[in-house]
Parts: structure tokens; sequence; C-alpha cells
């Protein structure tokens, strides 16, 4: 497939809300409100809805291929369950796979926001390998790359940006917004050599067509989730079966597979990070992950009302297009400021997270709101469209399909609102 993608251009991302003009140089002591906005003019921030160049490219990449290749395939992909190969090596191709990787080791080194807008472009047309890419980007890939050390990133990076999809195995049946409680266990063998992984994983992403799966198990129950330990283990590895996916109400071709482990032998150098810090990286990276979910989630919001909004100006009745009533622009005035709101609290928690800056809040925040937006999008649209929205001839019913795991997965809407009455609590009590 021809690329379209990244690989070759220009790599140095700038993140816009970095650039910022000097502080004003001569600034006296006692300031007019006059003298002081001056200042504050010519230091102002750009606002969180601008984007740099390099994202603004790929965003034009994106939405291109998005078009050109993923489009004509979504509904057969939807109906099968089954993600289209044409579309994985696209996907691959155009750098879309390692998009936060380093050069060095074959990725096109971009920002954190450069992978949200992808997402999120990628959702306006199909949120089901929107899915994928984002579980491999936010979660996968900037796991090894934040946590492993060289020789785990020289071995498995080139592979995760280039061959193969990567799964994040952390939910069993015990372990699901109670992350901690999983039972997989990891032995050390008695020179300390290599690790016995046995369990079992559940609901695990891009399992069906995944090179490289990161699995968390407990090398120590006696520590509790303190034994947590993060092992890279190759998914063609002895004694790892990858279950049939399941049959799912949305985001269908988005593989969501069982994964057990029976005796899976992993040497002592596959162990991401430090021993026993497996909860830490899995905290770390899920919040960061719930921006991806937030721009997944914008995306299939946005890409619903763009599919639907021109059916409004076709559609007559009483001699009158239907967007014109203004019953109407009232219901999609508000959609549209819905959906502005989700995406300002998306890019926000994102530029926060490039800053350095505690976001744990504003991810949950992006997360619930945008799930919610989605939600409301896609319903609003079926019902503007009337029968027709009712039937598969258009895309709305399967945007509403889609929209339901936005508060579900990576942390469900209670856990996303425990998690903002926490950082609340201080600064009132």
């Amino acid at each position: 497939m021809a690329s379209v993608g990244l690989r070759g251009a220009s790599r140095s991302v700038r993140v816009a809300a970095g650039c910022l003009h000097a502080p004003c140089a001569s600034a006296p002591t006692r300031r007019s409100l006059s003298s002081t906005a001056s200042c504050a003019t010519t230091n102002s921030r750009p606002p969180v809805s601008s984007f740099s160049e390099d994202e603004e490219m790929i965003r034009d990449m994106v939405s291109k291929f998005s078009n050109d290749v993923i489009a004509p395939r979504v509904r057969e992909m939807d109906r099968t369950g089954i993600l289209d190969q044409e579309v994985i090596d696209g996907l691959f191709a155009n750098g879309l796979m390692g998009i936060e990787v380093a050069e060095e080791y074959g990725g096109v080194g971009a920002n954190f926001v450069s992978s949200c807008i992808a997402i999120e472009e990628l959702a306006k047309i199909d949120p089901a390998v929107s899915a994928g890419v984002d579980v491999h980007n936010t979660v996968v890939n900037n796991t090894v790359s934040m946590f492993g050390d060289d020789q785990i990133k020289e071995r498995f990076l080139p592979e995760l940006a280039a061959e193969h999809y990567g799964s994040f195995c952390l939910s069993e049946a015990s372990a699901g917004s109670d992350a901690f409680a999983l039972k997989t266990k990891a032995e050390v063998s008695s020179d300390g050599s290599e690790y016995k992984l046995n369990g079992q994983k559940l609901w695990i992403s891009n399992a069906e067509n995944a090179g490289v799966l990161l699995v968390f198990a407990n090398a120590d129950f006696s520590q509790g989730y303190k034994g947590i330990t993060c092992f890279v283990v190759p998914a063609d590895t002895e004694g790892v079966e990858i279950g049939k996916p399941e049959d799912k109400l949305g985001i269908r071709c988005s593989s969501t597979c069982p994964i057990t482990f029976t005796d899976v032998v992993v040497p002592k150098e596959n162990i991401l990070g430090q021993y026993g810090h497996g909860y830490k990286y899995a905290i770390g990276i899920l919040n960061e992950g719930r921006i991806g979910i937030g721009a997944q989630m914008v995306g299939l919001a946005q890409g619903c009302f763009d599919a639907t909004m021109p059916y409004l100006f076709e559609r007559e009745q009483f001699g009158t297009a239907i967007g014109d009533f203004q019953g109407m622009e009232m219901q999609y005035a508000e959609v549209a400021m819905e959906i502005e709101a989700a995406r300002l609290l998306v890019y926000n928690a994102a530029r926060m997270k490039e800053a350095g800056l505690p976001f744990q809040k504003e991810a949950a925040m992006a997360k619930l709101k945008a799930s919610r937006v989605a939600e409301l999008s896609s319903s609003k649209c079926i019902e503007w469209l009337g029968g027709i929205g009712f039937t598969k001839d258009y895309p709305a019913e399967k945007f509403f399909r889609d929209c339901k795991i936005g508060a579900i997965y990576e942390g469900t809407s209670n856990i996303q609102l425990t998690t903002i009455a926490k950082f609340l609590k201080p600064l009132y009590k």
C-alpha cells in the first residue's frame, strides 16, 4: 500500500502549548493595569484548540487515510468482526502504530497530542480501528518506552512500531475495576533466571492480532499489590493461548479475547522496569490512556454528527428542510457545543500531560465527559434521521453501538467520578 503517512515527514513536533514568548524584559515594580495587560497580551498562550504545523499535518494525513482506506471497509469489518489486513498494513505503513516511539526504534517520534489527534480522526470513520490504535500507542508502546530498559526497547519497540500489535494484559475475572486483585502468578526459578506464568486474562484488546503481550502477574502474593510485576511476553511463546474473540455489541473488529498462560517460561530479562513495580506502571499509564479514550469518544461524536447533519438539509417536511426548524436548530447547536466542550477537556489534559503537570483529575474528567457526549451525539443523530437512522444504511446506528464502551473500558464512569471526587475533597475539607 502506498504510504501517505508520517514516515519521512518532519518529526520535530512542536507543542503549541509550549511555544511561549519570553517574559517582558523591563517590567516596573508597580505596573498600571494597562501595562500589565500589554505584557499579558505579548506573552499570551495559544488556545488549547490550536495545533502546530506538524500536528495539523498528522490530522490531514490520518483523515485522508481514514476516508480512503478504512471507510470503504467499515460495514464489512463490523459485520464479520474481523479487522481487514489492508487496514492493518496501512496503519503500520503510515507510522500510526509508532506515533510516539522514538525514531531510533523505527517510530515517528511525535508527541502525545499527535497520538490523540490520530485517535480522534480514526474514530470519526471507525471507532473500532481507533480503539486498537489507541491501546497500542498510548498504553502498550508508552509503557515500554517509559519504563523499559535499553534491551527491552531495542528488542520490542521496532516490532511494535512496524509489525505487530501489542496487548496490555491486566484485567481478569476477579480484577476489573479492582485491577490489582489479579490472580495470575509468576513463580521464580530456583536460580532466579526465569519466571513461570500461570493464569488467565480477560477482555484483552488487540489480542487476536497481537505479537507482544505486556502481562501483569503477581510474583509475591505476600506483598499484596506490591508483588505485581510486568513481563514482556512474545505472543508465540509456548503455553500462551489466545482465545476466541468476544462477540461484542460495538467496536466489533477491535478484537477482545481471553488469554490463558499455562507454565509460560519468561526470562528475567523480560521484566519490564523494576520487579514489583507493575502496579505503579499500570496506574500511571492508564491515566494517560484515559485521555486517549476521550479522544476516541470525541472523534466518534464528531464523526456521527458530521455524517448526519447534511441529511437535515436534504430532507424536507412541510416544504422546509428539517434542519431549518427552530426545534432542530436548538438540538444540533447544543450537541455541537457539547462536542467542543469535550474536545477542550481532552486536549487540555493532553497538554498538561506533555507539560509534566499532574493530570489525573483532568484525564478522568475528559474521559467521562467525552463518553457521555458520544452517547448524546449518536443517540440524537439517530432521532434526527428518523426511521433510516434505525437502519444500517446510515452509520449512526454503528456509532451508537460503538459509543457504549466509552463508559466501561480503561475505568468505568463511576471510577472516573470517584477519581474526580478524590481530588476535590482536600480543597474543601
